[in-house]
């Protein structure tokens, strides 16, 4: 962000009297485009992927590092730099030979395997990258897709580098998936799998960039990036960052969810400053093995609103079932509906399911424990007074899919 840009806004928060400056800055689950104290690593990632610089394919690899780390945050700043500053017009790399003639074109393409989960969606997200032409949301299908992507990289100087992020969490595009989807145009392409741990089919063979959890100060540097921009001046004070940072035990994620939702309070508060009260109301509201909140958003509109129903209603020691009952009270959905969906989420680990005392001869019921930020997630999620138009048929039958053969 630029020196006036800076300036501009806290210009306007002043004038407002606003402690939220710039709430995506804040966000958890907003990326950088240069993240903070990762330099060592940007260097691995670049040396991994050295060979596109001579027109070649860099080998597969796999990028892995604990929650929180910043491993979609690395692997997308280097993916748009190389896309951006190096790039054409198509945002492809141009190598020059001596002759100043352009030779090999490489595409650099992050997959978010939350979001593209069909082999549809995975076409149209590498096609959009390598096509300047704009692709169609619907209307065509899958084989077709497939068959533009190809013609794409026919050529043998043209190659696509693609990142497969979230592979290994569950509902998500596993990494086998995406090679075998990839696999018509695999002389082209090279692939790199972002998660907590390397494939098995990489692990052994193939580089491995290392994503250490953040040592203390680095944390420091990043909550305060943060909140120098994202908040208004002096709303946080140096020594909240460091027991913020110190909370969060190298856990980017959760600091800046913790961060977020005390600037939310604040903000509600009327406050021109975030006191310890709010810092410890939103450190509570950070579960311990936080589920990542970019996860919740990812779940369609309708399960986010369900999710939401269930973190403003009174959900302590209350079976499943009445849960359901109350939410499809306050929506559209029937009670049948909102059971299904808790149970899924529940199996996604969303939200836990806790075994409730038994009261009699029957099932076991179980109650819910959310395992997210829901401060931030009222906040950056889906409004409860807006409808989405969704049947409850609709929701029944599942998030609905692009077309596919």
């Amino acid at each position: 962000m630029e020196l006036r840009e800076r300036i501009a806004r806290r210009r306007s928060a002043r004038q407002d009297r606003e402690i939220l400056v710039d709430r995506d800055y804040l966000s958890p689950v907003v990326h950088p485009a240069d993240p903070v104290g990762r330099g060592p690593v940007l260097e691995q990632l670049l040396d991994a992927l050295e060979a596109v610089f001579d027109g070649e394919l860099p080998p597969p690899i796999a990028v892995v590092g604990p929650a929180g780390a910043g491993t979609s945050a690395i692997v997308t700043a280097v993916f748009d730099a190389l896309n951006q500053q190096l790039g054409e017009s198509t945002r492809s790399i141009g190598t020059t030979t001596r002759a100043g003639q352009t030779g090999s074109s490489t595409w650099f393409v992050y997959v978010d395997g939350r979001r593209v989960e069909s082999a549809f969606a995975l076409y149209r997200t590498v096609l959009s990258v390598l096509s300047s032409d704009s692709v169609p949301e619907s209307g065509v299908g899958t084989d077709d897709l497939r068959d533009r992507l190809q013609q794409q990289l026919a050529r043998p100087d043209r190659h696509a580098v693609v990142a497969v992020d979230h592979h290994d969490e569950p509902e998500t595009l596993a990494y086998e998936r995406a090679r075998e989807l990839l696999e018509p145009v695999a002389d082209s392409v090279s692939t790199v799998a972002v998660g907590r741990e390397a494939p098995d089919e990489l692990a052994a063979e193939h580089p491995t960039v290392t994503v250490p959890a953040y040592r203390d100060h680095e944390l420091v540097e990043v909550v305060s990036d943060r909140a120098s921009t994202g908040l208004a001046a002096g709303a946080l004070d140096h020594e909240s960052v460091r027991e913020l940072a110190a909370w969060a035990d190298g856990n980017a994620h959760d600091a800046l969810a913790a961060l977020f939702g005390a600037a939310v309070l604040a903000s509600q508060d009327g406050s021109d400053r975030i006191a310890s009260a709010h810092l410890e109301r939103a450190k509570a509201d950070v579960p311990d093995d936080c589920v990542h909140l970019d996860r919740v958003l990812s779940l369609s509109e309708t399960r986010q609103r369900v999710l939401l129903d269930l973190v403003a209603i009174d959900a302590d020691d209350r079976p499943i079932r009445d849960l359901a009952t109350e939410i499809a009270d306050r929506s559209s959905l029937t009670a049948g509906t909102v059971k299904r969906f808790l149970y899924e989420l529940a199996d996604r680990g969303v939200v836990d399911r806790v075994p409730l005392s038994a009261t009699g001869s029957g099932r076991r019921p179980s109650a819910l424990a959310v395992r997210f930020p829901t401060i931030a997630f009222r906040t950056l999620g889906p409004s409860l007074d807006e409808t989405d138009g969704e049947t409850d048929d609709e929701a029944a039958d599942g998030d609905g899919t692009a077309p596919s053969s």
